[in-house]
């Protein structure tokens, strides 16, 4: 059976006509399915398929969560799956099937998620753009000649073309914001440590990379924080504490909020007029909804903190092949790609001696850049400072590395302090180009308060509704 309205539903939608015994998880399935399979060949968002297995999940007993029933996709990254491929994109790094699964996959089960496929992700998770030569770009559904943002583009896109309603993404310097951006989404970066690591934590070692989702409402984003973001057993990081239940906040007013915000580059290179716009308009608004707005940027050392932090991250990864090294028994040759060679190249290279300074100056840095958030409540800048670029702009092919670099430099300017500092930080859709792509706004609150974030988000839905723009790739 086919049930044509699924994709007008988001998942708590979908699961409470699961308990109203509306439609059973077994046709919730189908619908997905059946979208996937029409719509996958022009966005390639789904990597890999277990429908099988979903099959005799849905029809089986499910745990009573707040997603029970609702269709699931995990980004091909990271994650442990048990008897699902892994292959992180990479040519090189491939698991034909893992044996268990990671402690956030246990959490999703526990939610009633009917886990059906893997999403498309870039070798490793490095650039901001989803494509590899394994892999394939992914495309996005308001325009297949764009790109979906990276690292979560394939999750962004599946999301976004009515596939699932939401999906597994995860945020290392801005790989939930930025995909959410690209394609017209919900997306939080949680702070560090509110979802778990598990015991495959050498994939987090350094703290910058957090795990979520991306959806089409704040509060499937919220309740999905919910079910999965509490204290784990055996972790030396303490939990973050909250004060109340994500959707209970959502339903709160957020009160009269002190929000700075900035079009701060940093190369101090402008953001294109259309971005600049859309950014004047979100301030505009946000004071006629009564909020405090001020004109105000980091005023950071750019230049120190990415030097600092390109430390600590080229030797991380480099110790992360060496593990590899260890599971393969041989060196990759040319089976890991352009951008991956360069990284463990020169992370091979930097002593212990500077990439522990790295982590020193961040530490100090970041103390500079929390301070800011003693006079605001909530930083609001773009999450992109053009509009979203073609997919042959941002190819990880290219033999000239550095200019991809110079051309992600001014594609993705703002996410990645947050990722160093560990605070929450959301991108919201709540622009559109007049090219009819979307223009997501980045909300930054400070260290542990997604509460904050997602008041103002509940305010921003209602106020400025996104919910009824779809793209061409639609269900």
């Amino acid at each position: 059976m086919s049930f044509a309205e699924y994709a007008d539903y988001d998942g708590l939608g979908l699961a409470e006509l699961i308990r109203n015994r509306d439609v059973t998880p077994s046709e919730l399935l189908e619908a997905a399915i059946e979208r996937i399979e029409r719509n996958n060949g022009k966005l390639n968002a789904v990597v890999h398929k277990a429908y099988d297995e979903a099959r005799g999940v849905a029809a089986g007993t499910l745990p009573d969560g707040p997603f029970k029933g609702v269709p699931f996709l995990i980004k091909d990254l990271g994650v442990r799956v048990k008897g699902w491929p892994r292959t992180s994109a990479s040519r090189f790094a491939q698991i034909d099937a893992d044996d268990s699964d990671s402690e956030l996959i246990t959490r999703y089960r526990a939610t009633g998620a009917v886990l059906a496929g893997k999403t498309n992700t870039p070798e490793f998770g490095i650039p901001g753009v989803t494509t590899s030569a394994l892999l394939g770009p992914c495309r996005n559904p308001w325009n297949t000649d764009h790109i979906t943002g990276g690292s979560s583009g394939g999750a962004a896109a599946a999301v976004a073309a009515g596939m699932v309603p939401l999906a597994h993404a995860s945020d290392g310097l801005g790989s939930i914001r930025i995909p959410a951006a690209c394609c017209g989404l919900v997306g939080m970066k949680t702070t560090r440590d509110r979802n778990p690591n598990g015991q495959h934590d050498t994939d987090r070692a350094i703290g910058l990379s957090v795990d979520h989702v991306v959806s089409r409402t704040v509060r499937d984003s919220a309740a999905m924080l919910d079910a999965t973001g509490y204290p784990e057993g055996n972790s030396p990081f303490a939990y973050p504490a909250k004060e109340r239940p994500y959707v209970e906040e959502i339903a709160r007013g957020p009160g009269k909020l002190r929000i700075g915000w900035s079009s701060e580059t940093p190369r101090g290179e402008p953001i294109e007029p259309e971005i600049r716009a859309a950014l004047e308009r979100t301030a505009e608004a946000l004071g006629k909804l009564g909020h405090d707005v001020r004109k105000g940027g980091l005023g950071i050392d750019y230049r120190a903190l990415y030097r600092a932090q390109g430390l600590v991250s080229a030797s991380n990864f480099a110790a992360g092949i060496k593990r590899w090294i260890e599971i393969k028994g041989r060196e990759p040759g040319d089976d890991i790609e352009g951008l991956a060679r360069r990284a463990y190249e020169a992370g091979k290279k930097i002593s212990g001696q500077d990439a522990m300074w790295g982590w020193q100056q961040l530490r100090l840095m970041n103390r500079e850049i929390l301070s800011k958030f003693e006079t605001w409540d909530v930083w609001l800048t773009p999450v992109l400072s053009t509009n979203v670029p073609r997919v042959e702009f941002l190819d990880t092919l290219m033999e000239d590395l550095k200019e991809f670099d110079r051309r992600q430099a001014t594609t993705f300017g703002f996410t990645p302090p947050f990722n160093l500092t560990g605070q929450p930080s959301l991108s919201l859709p709540l622009w559109q180009s007049e090219s009819g792509l979307p223009i997501g706004m980045m909300f930054t609150g400070r260290y542990a308060d997604e509460g904050t974030l997602y008041r103002l988000a509940g305010q921003l839905e209602k106020e400025l509704p996104w919910a009824v723009r779809k793209p061409p790739v639609w269900n």
